[in-house]
Parts: C-alpha cells; structure tokens; sequence
C-alpha cells in the first residue's frame, strides 16, 4: 500500500497540515491513513479539528472492537472515511470489512490510480453536506465540468477508444400511462439496459414535469424494461459534449435529478438487475426506492477519472452519510441489495413483478 499511516496524536499535531501538490502542480500522493486504535481522549478533539483543515484524503483504520462504544464519533466524523473490523456498525461514517488490508488496499489503489477525481470528490461531498439540494447538484456538475479536461479522464476516453453514437430508440424511450391519481413512468430502453443517454434522459425529464406540473397526480412510480432498472450513462456518449459550460448547464437544468427531488414525497422508484452510476443516483431523490432481490448498486465515475454526474453526490449521502458514499465512490465495489437496505440506500426488497 503506497499510502502512509499515521497515528491520530499525530495528526493532532498537524503531520496531515502538509500540501498535496508537488512541482507543477502535480499531485503528490494524497492519501492517509489514520490508525485510531487506542487514541487517547485527550487528543480526539484536536485530531478532528486537523482532519477538517487538512487538504489530504484521511481514512481511518480501526481493530479495536466496537467502535461504536469508543468516544471516537468526533473524530470520525471528520475524516473522510474509517474501516473497521467486522460487521458494520451503527455509524454511518464507518464501513465494516472481514478483510481491513484489502479494503485499505483497493480503496489505496483507486486514489493513485485516479487522484484527481478522488479528490474532487471529496470536495464535492464536503460541500454538499454544507448546502441544499439543488445547490449541492450545481457544486457536483461543476466538479464534473472541471475532471472532463482532466488527464484521468482524457485516459479513460483513450483506453475505451472510439465508438459510434447509440442508434436512436426504436420504441418510445420512455412509456408513461395514467390510472386514476397515478402515473406509471417505465424507462424503455431494454436493448441498452436502460442507459441514461439523451433521449431517455429527455423523454424521462418530460414524462416527470406532467407529474410537477399536474397536482391531481398525487403518486408516481418509476421502473424499467428488461434486465436492468438502469445501467447508468450510455458510454458510447461519453466524450462528446460540445463544450463543459453546455454540458454543465444540461446536467444540472436538463437532468432528472432535480424534478425527482422537487417531487420526491410523490415518487417511488422500483429498481432491479444492475443499477450503475445514474441508475441509483436519481432514484435515491426519490422517498422510496424499492428493489427487487438480487439488484446490485455500483458508482464506477471516479474510476473513469469522474465523479457521479447525476445527482449521486447530492443524493446518495443524504441517504447513507458521506462516509459510505466516498467509500462506493472511489472504490466503485458492488453493494447488493441486503447491505443497501441495512445502510439506507433503499427503503425495501421485494418480489417486483
């Protein structure tokens, strides 16, 4: 593991108060790793105090029993993530893990091999804790505008390669129908897993503004064709935005995200199969989000040299902590359904028929 680990009295004496750029502005390896086993009491509110000032990732270590019987919460809340051994606790600023190296391992892994967008979305998440809804989607986008001219990213589109644009829909890309005071929105893309390109984006953003737009509609449910709920943002579009101000301005103005929060206590969401990137960050706007048994989530952004682009880090921290969600974010590891439900993500697992 490349990232180095330092006591929490060191870190309370200000051993993280260090740059993380080197010379040119390159990123100097920005990751600690702070063991918090056996941290006296006397420095927690000093060490959580430099955590907050710090500019570097600091993710905590913990072999100690249970953490949740330590005086450590002030200090956890203020690093960026901590691994514990065992099962995962109550607090949602800790993710239990059978293997502490290996978890400390892939998420070191994730941040060397993209260390922009690690901490851009850090940043991100800091700052959404700190500001509304809406707000927080901007400040999100805006991250996302600055990591599209970024080299991590640029070696993404590289190592994909050039591809076609999707071929236009070849059924309604959206199918909506109305019984009574309930609207039926069905994403109908089943051939590509439901990706969230343009036209489904479009059609989806249509299909939700009859619901804010008519007040008799007092329920709506959002569900997919096929295999798959959504397999989040079509890849063969990536890349090709005319320019960051105009993609910036269509995320945050032409996305779904911010109806389904407007409209949240009126929407249930029914997820299943896959749910990637955009497939589980709009949803988790909504109030409640049913999945069915066997639905995997998964937040792959920050490994194409990106962070979540559709609301995720606005939504997915107002439903399970920062903390969690940085973890799904850098690393990008499959959370099935059962841990979502412990964690908060989804409200249910059901037999969807």
């Amino acid at each position: 593991m490349g990232a180095n680990t330092i006591s929490a009295v060191e870190l309370a004496d200000g051993i993280a108060d260090t740059p993380i750029l080197g010379d040119g502005g390159a990123v100097a390896h920005p990751l600690l790793v702070v063991d918090l086993d056996d941290v006296p009491d006397s420095v927690i509110e000093r060490a959580a105090e430099q955590a907050r000032r710090s500019e570097h990732l600091l993710v905590g270590r913990f072999t100690g029993g249970s953490i949740d019987d330590t005086a450590l919460a002030p200090l956890l809340e203020s690093l960026d993530l901590t691994y514990s051994v065992g099962p995962d606790p109550r607090s949602s600023t800790v993710v239990g893990t059978d293997d502490l190296g290996a978890s400390l391992s892939a998420f070191d892994t994730a941040v060397a091999q993209n260390p922009h967008a690690s901490l851009v979305v850090r940043h991100v998440l800091r700052a959404a804790d700190t500001v509304g809804v809406a707000a927080a989607i901007d400040v999100e986008s805006l991250g996302y505008s600055t990591l599209q001219g970024g080299p991590e990213f640029l070696r993404w589109l590289d190592e994909r390669g050039p591809r076609p644009l999707p071929p236009p829909a070849p059924a309604d890309p959206v199918l909506v129908a109305r019984v009574g005071d309930t609207l039926r929105i069905t994403l109908n893309r089943p051939e590509r897993r439901n990706a969230y390109g343009t036209q489904l984006r479009d059609a989806l953003v249509e299909a939700l503004r009859l619901a804010e737009l008519d007040d008799s509609i007092e329920r709506v449910v959002v569900d997919g064709a096929g295999p798959s709920f959504c397999a989040g943002g079509d890849l063969d579009e990536f890349g090709r935005t005319p320019d960051t101000a105009t993609a910036h301005l269509i995320r945050t103005r032409g996305g779904a995200g911010r109806l389904v929060a407007r409209l949240a206590d009126r929407i249930e969401v029914r997820v299943h199969g896959h749910c990637v990137g955009a497939g589980i960050e709009i949803p988790a706007f909504a109030s409640r989000v049913v999945a069915a048994r066997g639905t995997v989530f998964r937040l792959p952004e920050v490994s194409m040299g990106l962070i979540p682009g559709a609301g995720g880090t606005a939504s997915i921290p107002r439903r399970i902590g920062r903390w969690r969600a940085m973890h799904l974010f850098v690393t990008a590891c499959a959370l099935d359904a059962g841990r979502a439900l412990a964690w908060g993500l989804i409200d249910e697992v059901s037999e969807l028929g």
